[in-house]
């Protein structure tokens, strides 16, 4: 039925009749093939006010939240019916119309507006663009939920973000990364490489992280998630390190830092000439440097600072998140990991005290902490017994009660356990030991302090990511040719990059870090009828990360035979035969027996003839905004409700979680689990296999507990389990606060290394 009396404005700017059927119509073609959708339910509660001049396109929008407003769990399919509503809506924006256009076209235009890298269309011939024009399937636009629609268009498609306009569709993107980084193939193997990988990311076998699904393709080439920077004890340190916060942050980069080598408050500057103001002053330097930038307004700037348990100025510093205090003593835009080792877990349980000193006084103890255990505790001992170095004793038990309060309180104090970073690692730590983690807390990788921008000896540690959707697999034995696309895919990533700072292109060539995690865990417990919190999924999660790591490091192994091993390749472990099957936490086998089932002895013979080209291979991490492109769960993490809500920039959005409708009995949400050792057991079985670490977080419910508040000593109990599991990280302590259980932030501490 028309209304000819109605005028509505198109996009092009012209008017014509209003054609209420047409709108029908369109509701009608996305409503087909769902269940428990009504056509007539979304445009009666669109609630439209028809008058002359609406433009077309506020119509839609106005019907495409509608549609959204009504997902549910009784009714899951609104999220596809509104999906296919924005995405017709996004290609009117696009393109002007709903089919896009011819890929070598598309490219051709996106080139000439200086949108798209010039390279691209230089490397394919026509006929190479037509064959894969042929392949691309922009059907697969229409299996989107809802909230990746609205994801894309807001971090991921390539658009102007100024005028809000909008240049490509889904499918280009999934497209034009392998176009970019099997550029360099020979003709005779790229396309097949190019069309295998367009399948594994557009069926979401693999899922990209934002820099990479924003970034391949464009004139900007930094696709490295995370960054670590290692800041030593000077003024030209502490300067080249906030310079190198300011360009890796500008581009999407999420920041890790290391501060711990800065001396304490009153130590001697110069002979005693002056004193020393503290970390206070250069960590809100610091935090000036990462809120400097949005990264291109995608999302803001983040970044986590990294310090020892037993410095100096250590309960000054873990308190710089409170909400007590005023700002001079305080800087709560940055997040703060706090470094553990096992001698300072025994001090607490043997009731005993830890002593603080500055780094600087204390010759040799801070490399030991991360380099050589055993040297650390003789060091720590004789320098405790020393009475001319300056210190402080506090009871362990109530530091290690102080860093579980801020934790509780905020957060996000997260805890490294450097020690497992260095004896479970890739690298042989007395080369190349690794010192910090990153925002997120799954990198594990060497640094060195930059004495300047420019500085031959520092060294920058990036990590590229990726990550296999686990629901998505059928069987584990995918994972082998998936593991050959993503280890090639990602190794040509780092080549093709550009790298603002030469500390980080040394360490990006000379150690060819990658770190390839999973997300979906959660859908894929609940479709194998297993579950967090009883046991009943440790012999699962141990088969399918053995296949993980198995084949990543074959597809490595395979890659070195072809291209040569990584230049640091003999600061790995790995180059002395050394497995991460061989030196894993043994206490882990009290809670899983589960065999290994791969050929773990040939690949080792393989790896001794022929190397690895990449230091490292995995890294388990968050998947927070990636996860709703995929329609999955986010990382490891189990979801605390059937349908969340997630907030972003873009506004709320609702997401089902993925089979729903099929094994909504088998899922084990969040809140419903009694405590965090179970879960805790399933991230120590990832961990016996990663050779980074793991974003994994403690989650507690106060109501469960006296008086509504969670025990301090549970708290460290669980900090004490984690570490006999043997994680390397803890990244949130979660806690329940009554509001919608089904809320969730949308990124990584309000930034950047969210997969």
């Amino acid at each position: 039925m028309s209304q000819p009396n109605i005028l509505v404005t198109k996009r092009n700017g012209t008017t014509e009749p209003i054609d209420l059927e047409k709108i029908h119509r369109v509701i009608n073609w996305a409503a087909s093939g769902l269940e428990n959708v009504s056509v007539s339910e979304v445009e009666l509660r669109s609630h439209i006010q028809f008058y002359t001049g609406i433009k077309t396109a506020d119509i839609h929008e106005t019907i495409i939240k509608s549609a959204a407003d009504l997902i549910s769990e009784t009714s899951p399919d609104y999220q596809h019916l509104a999906a296919r509503l924005a995405i017709f809506h996004l290609r009117k924006k696009a393109f002007g119309q709903f089919e896009p256009p011819h890929l070598q076209n598309h490219i051709e235009a996106m080139t000439e507006r200086g949108v798209y890298d010039r390279q691209i269309i230089q490397d394919y011939s026509k006929d190479e663009l037509s064959e894969l024009n042929d392949y691309m399937d922009h059907d697969r636009d229409l299996t989107f939920s809802y909230a990746a629609v609205k994801q894309l268009e807001g971090k991921y498609l390539v658009q102007n973000r100024v005028t809000k306009q909008i240049y490509e569709s889904p499918q280009f993107i999934y497209m034009l990364i392998p176009m970019c980084l099997f550029a360099h193939y020979p003709p005779a193997t790229r396309m097949q490489y190019v069309k295998d990988f367009y399948d594994a990311a557009s069926l979401f076998k693999l899922s990209l992280p934002t820099p990479i699904m924003s970034g391949v393709r464009t004139p900007t080439r930094q696709f490295s998630s995370c960054v670590l920077i290692e800041c030593g004890d000077s003024l030209d340190s502490i300067n080249a390190t906030s310079s190198s916060i300011v360009k890796y942050v500008s581009q999407r980069a999420g920041i890790g830092v290391n501060v711990g080598r800065i001396r304490a408050l009153g130590s001697e500057i110069r002979g005693g000439e002056a004193y020393h103001t503290g970390m206070i002053p250069f960590i809100k330097h610091f935090q000036t440097a990462v809120k400097s930038c949005s990264q291109g307004g995608v999302r803001g700037g983040a970044a986590t600072l990294f310090y020892p348990i037993w410095h100096l100025e250590v309960e000054s510093l873990v308190v710089l998140k409170n909400n007590r205090g005023v700002e001079e003593n305080r800087a709560r835009h940055l997040d703060y990991g706090v470094q553990i080792n096992k001698l300072m877990y025994q001090r607490m349980l043997q009731g005993g005290l830890i002593t603080l000193f500055s780094p600087s006084d204390v010759p040799g103890l801070y490399d030991a902490f991360f380099a050589d255990q055993a040297e650390f505790e003789r060091l720590y001992s004789l320098y405790e017994a020393d009475s001319s170095i300056r210190k402080k004793q506090v009871k362990a038990i109530d530091l290690f009660t102080q860093v579980a309060q801020e934790r509780a309180q905020t957060g996000r104090i997260y805890i490294q356990n450097v020690d497992h970073c260095n004896t479970h690692s890739p690298f042989d730590a007395k080369v190349a030991p690794v010192h910090q983690s990153n925002l997120c807390l799954e990198i594990a990788l060497p640094t060195k302090p930059l004495n300047s921008v420019e500085d031959p000896d520092g060294e920058i540690a990036l990590c590229t990511l990726s990550a296999f959707n686990l629901g998505a697999l059928e069987n584990l034995d995918e994972l082998e040719k998936l593991s050959d696309l993503i280890v090639r895919a990602l190794d040509s990533l780092l080549d093709y990059q550009d790298y603002p700072v030469p500390a980080a292109h040394r360490a990006s060539m000379g150690r060819r870090t990658l770190g390839v995690g999973v997300t979906n865990l959660a859908y894929y417990l609940a479709k194998n009828g297993t579950k967090y919190s009883d046991g009943s999924a440790n012999g699962l999660v141990h088969r399918a990360f053995e296949a993980i790591q198995y084949y990543l490091l074959k597809a490595s192994n395979k890659l070195a035979a072809e291209l040569g091993t990584c230049e640091y390749y003999n600061e790995t472990t790995y180059s002395q035969g050394i497995l991460p099957i061989d030196t894993y936490k043994k206490e882990l086998d009290s809670v899983c027996n589960e065999p290994l089932h791969l050929d773990w002895e040939s690949l080792r013979a393989d790896i001794k003839e022929h190397g690895l080209r990449n230091s490292t291979l995995t890294a388990l991490m968050p998947c927070e905004t990636s996860s709703q492109i995929t329609n999955s769960t986010n990382g490891i993490e189990p979801p605390r409700g059937f349908v969340s809500v997630k907030a972003s920039k873009d506004g709320i959005l609702k997401q089902v979680v993925p089979g729903f409708k099929e094994h909504r009995q088998n899922y084990e949400l969040l809140w419903t689990i009694p405590n965090n050792q179970g879960y805790l057991q399933l991230v120590g079985i990832m961990q016996k296999f990663v050779d980074q670490a793991i974003s994994a977080n403690t989650n507690y419910d106060p109501a469960k507990f006296d008086e509504d508040k969670v025990p301090v000593k549970l708290i460290l109990q669980d900090l004490l389990y984690a570490y006999k599991m043997g994680l390397k990280t803890l990244y949130y302590h979660n806690t329940r606060d009554g509001a919608d259980d089904n809320h969730e932030d949308d990124g990584c501490a309000g930034g950047a290394c969210k997969l």
